[in-house]
């Protein structure tokens, strides 16, 4: 009797495998593994054989020549180069115009490097002064003639330079007095480490606009030069927006004032952040609307708040969003980095942590501008004089109900009794009443406020809002009219009446009458 035959057992690559696991695999998965080991296969010398995924046909590596190719190729005069670059320069010395096409513009052209600026020679003296047959210079125009009228003025330029800095000089101990100055305490440094103006830098970089949040009590005071000249040199793509927080705890005439003076620098909108009962909510609105049809081109815009400690950055975005969305306090760093706030789909709000900018302030300005936490204070009675100079007496004796004072020694007395700060014994706390007075300085309980400079003519000067002269069409249009737009807002709101806390200005300070005592 014949055997029967054994049959093998498929192979687990073959498609029509039946096996009766349910783990077999599918003929997707067996084809899928056969391509990944499919290898061209060569012949005796090395040429590759037919495959089934390859064809006979070899592409052509060769392009066409084709003057289409040069085509957009450009070629300016260095006139013309010259007279785009002045042009240029007159447009864009006014902040409230924009470049368009950015893109499509040789910048590297327009603007020449820090390192490469060129030496304009014929302006400082005519071409036909200098060379040809009618030139009037003979010899190079040097200020010695000899070795030793040059040796006596680099004597006298070193003895000029070390006049100069002889403070340096002597803060560093140079000087044989004995004496320097003391060394100021790390908690006055608060706000200038490098670790913030790395989150600023972060936030400037990623931004499209720049809001600067300015206190309305001391809008010069809380600026910062150096950010806009930043901006200025090497951001000329970014806008600049100047925001008055606060503008509650100051009269409505020195806040139309302020309008009209930073107007002219860059747009300026008066704010007060308040979830509840906001001013200036729509305006911003309204002028980050019209930044966001200037940048049509990219998906979405960034705006970035940026700022001095405690001047109400995070309050702003709360109040644009209607809901506490960052964290806020009555206390200068409270936000330690940066972060992302979705407004619309097209506005992204991006909040900094405040940054102190380097300035000749001294410690009893660092305390007033609010900069340092009271509770920190070593000795927070010696800031009070600065208090009482800069706030009027009347302002005074309504907070505190004192009437007669001799000196910051006598008035923080009388404070502790009428108050009841006192230690074991009956001894005044002079600690603690100043930093009660501290306190209600920097949270705006105190009335001051630095006046507007004294202005020519009152009228607010209406900017000239220049559209671009490109045939662009429609995108001129539109750029044109949202300039307007801006500027138009912050006209308009000028005209407002600026809400002010009741109970905190006699009324010839929201007068005005009393402008030049304060």
């Amino acid at each position: 009797m014949a055997k029967k035959r054994e049959k093998k057992p498929k192979h687990s690559l073959d498609a029509n495998r039946v096996d009766g696991s349910s783990n077999s695999r599918s003929a997707s998965t067996v084809r899928r593994l056969k391509m990944y080991n499919a290898r061209p296969k060569r012949d005796r010398k090395g040429k590759v054989k037919t495959e089934e995924f390859q064809s006979k046909e070899l592409p052509s590596t060769r392009i066409q020549p084709d003057r289409r190719w040069f085509g957009n190729t450009r070629v300016v005069n260095q006139k013309e180069l010259e007279f785009f670059r002045e042009e240029l320069e007159s447009r864009l010395s006014s902040n409230y115009n924009v470049i368009l096409r950015e893109k499509k513009l040789p910048m590297s052209l327009l603007n020449d490097h820090q390192k490469q600026v060129r030496a304009h020679l014929l302006e400082r003296e005519p071409f036909e002064d200098a060379f040809g047959p009618k030139g009037k210079r003979k010899r190079p125009k040097l200020m010695v003639t000899d070795y030793e009228s040059l040796l006596k003025k680099a004597d006298g330029s070193q003895d000029a330079f070390e006049q100069r800095n002889a403070d340096n000089l002597s803060a560093e101990g140079d000087e044989g007095d004995g004496f320097r100055d003391l060394v100021r305490h790390t908690m006055f440094e608060k706000g200038q480490s490098k670790r913030i103006w790395g989150e600023l830098y972060k936030v400037i970089d990623s931004s499209d606009v720049v809001v600067q949040v300015l206190d309305a009590r001391d809008p010069q005071g809380t600026r910062c030069y150096h950010l806009e000249k930043h901006l200025k040199e090497n951001c000329k793509h970014k806008h600049m927006i100047l925001l008055l927080n606060k503008c509650d705890l100051i009269p409505a005439w020195a806040t139309k004032g302020w309008l009209r003076v930073l107007s002219k620098e860059y747009p300026t909108l008066a704010f007060h952040a308040s979830i509840n009962k906001p001013f200036g909510k729509g305006s911003l609105l309204s002028v980050l609307r019209q930044f966001a049809r200037l940048k049509s081109d990219k998906q979405a815009i960034s705006v970035g708040f940026i700022g001095y400690p405690n001047v109400g950055k995070s309050s702003v975005i709360n109040t644009l969003r209607t809901k506490n969305v960052c964290k806020v306090a009555p206390i200068p760093g409270e936000t330690k980095v940066w972060q992302y706030i979705t407004l619309t789909k097209r506005i992204f709000l991006i909040d900094c942590p405040g940054v102190v900018y380097h300035n000749s302030d001294t410690e009893t300005d660092i305390v007033l501008k609010g900069v340092v936490r009271v509770s920190n204070l070593q000795d927070a009675a010696e800031h009070i004089g600065e208090v009482l100079k800069r706030v009027k007496k009347e302002h005074l004796e309504r907070a505190y109900k004192i009437k007669e004072w001799e000196d910051e020694n006598d008035f923080l007395l009388k404070l502790c009794r009428s108050t009841g700060k006192l230690l074991k014994g009956g001894e005044p706390d002079m600690m603690t009443a100043a930093k009660m007075v501290l306190h209600d300085w920097q949270r705006g309980k105190i009335p001051f406020f630095v006046p507007p400079p004294r202005q020519d003519d009152d009228t607010s000067e209406e900017q000239n809002v220049d559209p671009p002269e490109e045939d662009a069409g429609g995108e001129t249009n539109k750029s044109s009219s949202a300039m307007k737009a801006i500027a138009d807002v912050v006209s308009s709101q000028q005209l407002k009446d600026v809400p002010v806390q009741s109970n905190l200005f006699s009324e010839n300070d929201l007068k005005g009458m009393s402008r030049s005592d304060v």
